[in-house]
């Protein structure tokens, strides 16, 4: 796989609990973090600590531009329910992304000399999973 620009990344996100994810607009930014719990298992005579990875978690965040007419993070916020997200660095290469169900959060932002801004972090609700 090549080395890709983010500006060709894009972020699905279904509308409803049962809908189909489709593309967010305006967004600009978005991030990924994957990680494991370690459990210290460190035992008489071991030299250095000693870990074993627990249950891996799959946390993000996006950023964008508010639009009136896109609400679907401000919909998932609010009910508290898990919506179908994939992850796109690159929709040239869609056979790479990222896919699950999230639960978002959502901050909108504006003042005066800005745009009004979108971000959301996001949680894991169901195995977040890498494709290609």
């Amino acid at each position: 796989m090549a080395r890709v620009a983010g500006r060709m990344g894009r972020i699905y996100l279904a509308q409803t609990t049962t809908g189909q994810a489709e593309p967010m607009v305006a967004q600009a930014k978005w991030s990924i973090n994957q990680t494991s719990s370690k459990q210290d298992v460190t035992a008489l005579g071991d030299t250095t600590k000693q870990y074993v990875a627990d249950t891996p978690d799959a946390t993000g965040t996006f950023e964008g531009f508010f639009d009136d007419a896109a609400d679907s993070t401000y919909k998932a916020a609010v009910d508290g329910l898990p919506r179908r997200f994939y992850l796109y660095p690159n929709v040239n290469t869609p056979t790479v992304y990222w896919y699950g169900q999230i639960l978002p959060d959502l901050t909108i932002a504006g003042g005066v000399g800005t745009a009004v801004t979108v971000s959301s972090s996001w949680s894991a609700a169901s195995s977040i999973v890498k494709q290609g």
